[in-house]
């Protein structure tokens, strides 16, 4: 099984995560062996600290060994090709974590037969979803389908997986972008083939959002964006998650993956206020992805 991103993954197999997750973690002890004996690649060509350290940490909680390969090392496409570190990596290893620049090479690492699981990319970050999810359901444990969750800033990677999961569990979300930076139409199009039926909405008015639950931000100015940050700044200050805008959409959690530029998309006083659940949701990427780990030693000894 290889999650490239949580469009590999089918709305009950979502869910599966998130209960077995949930499970993880509050029972760790019974999850201690699921990668014993086994060995993971964690092939990062991008900077980590959430990342890197929960996958680090889960792996070794659930009996396994990390071994971590920067850019500097192997060169990915340089040294060697994708495709070949791949299959040297399945000589040795019982899977890989790759946090890449671009989903191609996500592809590539697939044609070694070992799975594969995206730790961000360009296009999705699909751990980060579970994680936001799992913290969403912790928040509102009833019915997360009455759950309003705005999300705003710009359509990139964590927006578009927060997308899939949030249209595979049938949940109310509205994305809210400046003009010009919402999510890709071709990632919408395969977003409305396979849930047709989804209840996101996509926009540039922040003003005509009435309320919300969930309020949900991430950085403007991503690694390798090529804009200034004043023309970042500019272009999505009207767009700031503030104490103002949490008071009028009547919000009662805020998210953000992190890190957080304080005070450009999010100031200091919600990131810290008691609305604030950006810690929670930096934990629950170890469970999630101890989650995913779990799912694919099973396959594998099946």
């Amino acid at each position: 099984m290889n999650i490239l991103s949580l469009f590999d993954l089918t709305a009950p197999q979502i869910k599966h995560v998130l209960e077995l997750a949930s499970a993880i973690k509050a029972h760790p002890a019974g999850y201690q062996n699921s990668l014993k004996g086994r060995s993971i690649a964690m092939m990062f060509e991008k900077p980590s600290l959430r990342t890197r350290v929960s996958f680090e940490v889960g792996i070794q909680q659930l009996g396994g060994q990390a071994i971590y390969l920067d850019a500097q090392m192997i060169e990915p496409g340089q040294r060697e090709s994708v495709e070949d570190i791949a299959q040297n990596l399945s000589c040795w290893t019982h899977g890989i974590v790759a946090r890449v620049f671009k989903h191609e090479t996500l592809e590539k690492l697939t044609t070694a037969n070992i799975p594969v699981i995206n730790a961000l990319c360009d296009q999705h970050h699909p751990c980060q979803s579970l994680a936001d999810l799992l913290t969403i359901q912790e928040r509102y444990p009833v019915d997360l389908r009455v759950v309003d969750i705005l999300y705003l800033g710009e359509g990139n990677n964590v927006c578009q997986s927060l997308m899939v999961g949030a249209a595979a569990l049938g949940l109310k979300l509205t994305v809210v972008t400046p003009p010009g930076f919402g999510p890709k139409e071709a990632f919408l199009t395969q977003l409305n083939s396979r849930y047709p039926n989804h209840k996101i909405k996509v926009g540039t008015d922040l003003n005509a959002i009435p309320d919300a639950d969930v309020v949900y931000t991430d950085t403007w100015l991503s690694m390798g964006d090529t804009r200034s940050e004043e023309e970042t700044v500019e272009i999505f200050m009207p767009y700031q998650v503030n104490q103002e805008l949490i008071n009028r959409l009547k919000a009662t959690t805020v998210l953000h993956c992190l890190p957080a530029h304080r005070n450009n998309e999010v100031t200091d006083e919600v990131l810290d206020g008691p609305h604030s659940s950006v810690l929670q949701q930096a934990e629950n990427r170890l469970y999630v992805q101890k989650a995913l780990l779990h799912m694919i030693s099973q396959e594998k000894n099946a």
